[in-house]
C-alpha cells in the first residue's frame, strides 16, 4: 500500500518517508517505528532525507570497505545481470561464482581451497556447523555434533548460528535453541588480564576452551567458532598466543577450528583474512559483509581440503543449500570489489592508518567517562564507565538508556556508529570505510567529545 501522501506524478516527496517507514516498514533488531531514512551515500559520508550529513563511521554494520558510490561495482552487477542474471549453484556452476571461488581459494590462508557461497553471515555460520557436523558423520564420528563459542559473542540470527551466539538477550525470545553449543569467556583483558596476572599474554581463555571440551567429551565435540576480534562486547582482542594455543588444543582433540570472519575479513584488521593477521590456521573461515562492501548480499565458508576430502572421495553431497546463494550478480560485484581492494592496497592502507586512528580515539582518554580503548585496525571500540547500581538489572537498563541517548547525540552530530550495551557496559564501536583518513578520524573524534561530554553533564546532574 503508498503512502496517503503520494503525488499526481506518482512520486513520493522525501519527508514522507519517514511516516511510510513507520506504517510499513519493520525493521531489524527494532520494534515497528518510525525511523531516520537514509536517502544516498558518497564516499564515507551519508546523507538523510532531510538533508543531514553523517560520517558513516560504522561502514554501515561493518559492511562498505571500499565507500559508497563506486560506479565500477554497480557496473558489475549490470554487466553480469544483462548476461546472466541468476541460475542457482544446485548442480550448475557459472563463471563468476567459479573465478570468484578460485580467487578466494588464492586468498585465503592454509589450504581452505574451497568455497560454499550463501547470502550472508549467518547462513555461513549456520552452514559452517552443519557441514562439521556431516564432515563426521562421513568418517565414522558421529557423536561430534557440539560446538564451543564465546560469551557475548554474535554469530548471527538463523536458529543454529543463534545458539552458537553468546547474547542471552536474543536468544532468550527462541528458546530452546538447537542443543550442544556450550560457551566459554571472551578475551577482555581490560578485566582479566591482571586477574590471571599476565597483562597482555594471559591464556586463561584459551585454556578454558580445553577444560570445556573436557568437560563434554572430546568425542561429542565438533568444532570451536571464534573471531578474530570478538564483536559483541567491544571489540576484544586475543593476547598473544591464544589462537596458537587453541588451534594446538583442537589438534589435540580432533576439533575442527572455525574462524568467523563476517566482520574482521577483507581488509578490516588490515589484512585479507583475519586468521593472518593473529597468524593461525583455521579449518574454516565464515566470513560476508566486506566481500562484497555491502553492494549485493553474499556470504560463503571457505572450507580445508581435509574436510572436503571425504565428500570429493566418495561423491557425497553435502545436504543443504539456499537459492541466492553465490548469485551471479553478487559474485561479480565481489570480484570487482577485490580488485579495488587490492589495487588500491586497502589492507595496506590501514596497516598505515590504523596507529593513526587509534590515536585520535585515545585523546578522548582524558574524559573520565572513557574506561578503556581496544580492538584492532579499523575496528575499535570504547568502553564507557557510567558508575555503579545496585544490582545487575538496573545496571543494564542504565547501560541501554546511556547508549541510545548517544546514539541519538551522535547521530544529530554527524556521526552514525555503534552506541550499545552489552550487559551492564556501554560501549560505542567504530569501523569507518578503509577509504578513511585524517579528517574522518577528525570528525569522529570531534563528534564523540561534544556526545560524551554532554553525557557526563547528565549522568553528574
Amino acid at each position: 500500500m503508498a503512502p496517503d501522501s503520494m503525488t499526481a506524478a506518482g512520486t513520493e516527496s522525501v519527508s514522507d518517508w519517514g511516516r511510510a517507514a513507520g506504517r510499513h516498514l519493520w525493521g531489524h533488531f527494532s520494534a515497528p517505528s518510525t525511523v531516520p531514512i537514509i536517502e544516498r551515500a558518497d564516499g564515507c559520508y551519508l546523507w538523510d532525507d532531510t538533508g543531514h550529513r553523517l560520517l558513516d563511521g560504522l561502514a554501515g554494520l561493518f559492511v562498505t570497505q571500499v565507500g559508497h558510490g563506486r560506479t565500477e561495482l554497480a557496473k558489475a552487477a549490470y554487466e553480469q545481470m544483462a548476461r546472466l542474471a541468476y541460475f542457482p549453484l544446485w548442480g550448475y556452476g557459472h563463471p563468476a561464482g567459479v573465478e570468484l571461488a578460485a580467487r578466494l581459494a588464492a586468498l585465503a590462508p592454509g589450504d581452505l581451497n574451497r568455497v560454499y557461497f550463501t547470502s550472508g553471515g549467518s547462513e555461513a555460520v549456520e552452514s559452517a556447523w552443519k557441514l562439521a557436523r556431516q564432515y563426521f558423520a562421513a568418517i565414522g564420528q558421529p557423536t561430534r555434533h557440539k560446538v564451543v563459542s564465546r560469551d557475548l559473542a554474535y554469530h548471527g540470527t538463523t536458529l543454529g548460528a543463534l545458539s552458537i551466539t553468546g547474547l542471552a538477550s536474543i536468544r532468550a525470545p527462541f528458546e530452546p535453541l538447537v542443543p550442544g553449543a556450550v560457551k566459554v569467556a571472551h578475551t577482555d583483558e581490560y578485566r582479566a588480564g591482571d586477574a590471571c596476572g599476565h597483562d597482555g599474554e594471559c591464556l586463561c581463555a584459551a585454556e578454558e576452551i580445553e577444560r570445556v571440551i573436557l568437560r563434554e567429551d572430546p568425542a561429542t565435540v565438533a568444532a570451536v567458532f571464534l573471531e578474530p576480534v570478538q564483536n559483541s562486547g567491544g571489540c576484544y582482542v586475543p593476547p598473544g598466543g591464544y589462537f596458537q594455543r587453541v588451534r594446538e588444543i583442537c589438534d589435540d582433540h580432533g576439533v575442527l577450528l572455525v574462524s568467523d570472519e563476517v566482520i574482521c575479513a577483507f581488509g578490516r584488521l588490515g589484512h585479507m583474512f583475519g586468521a593472518d593477521r593473529f597468524g593461525y590456521r583455521p579449518d574454516m573461515i565464515t566470513m560476508a559483509k566486506g566481500l562484497t562492501s555491502g553492494y549485493a548480499p553474499l556470504g560463503g565458508v571457505m572450507i580445508s581440503d581435509r574436510l572436503a576430502e571425504p565428500f570429493v572421495a566418495t561423491g557425497r553431497e553435502f545436504n543443504h543449500g539456499f537459492t541466492f546463494g553465490g548469485h551471479p550478480a553478487a559474485a561479480a560485484v565481489a570480484l570487482a570489489n577485490l580488485d579495488i581492494l587490492r589495487s588500491e592496497d586497502l589492507p595496506g592502507r590501514v596497516r598505515e592508518l590504523s596507529p593513526e586512528f587509534r590515536a585520535a580515539l585515545a585523546t578522548l582518554t582524558d574524559l573520565p567517562i572513557v574506561a578503556d580503548l581496544r580492538g584492532d585496525g579499523y575496528f575499535l571500540a570504547l568502553e564507557l564507565e557510567i558508575g555503579t547500581a545496585r544490582d545487575p538489572a538496573e545496571a543494564a537498563s542504565r547501560a541501554d538508556a546511556v547508549s541510545k541517548s548517544l546514539s541519538r547525540r551522535l547521530y544529530g552530530l554527524g556521526l552514525t556508529c555503534r552506541a550499545a550495551a552489552r550487559g551492564e557496559v556501554p560501549v560505542i564501536q567504530l569501523s569507518p570505510p578503509l577509504i578513511a583518513g585524517a579528517q574522518q578520524f577528525d570528525e569522529i573524534t570531534t563528534a564523540i567529545r561534544v556526545a560524551l561530554t554532554g553525557t557526563m553533564a547528565r549522568l553528574d546532574h
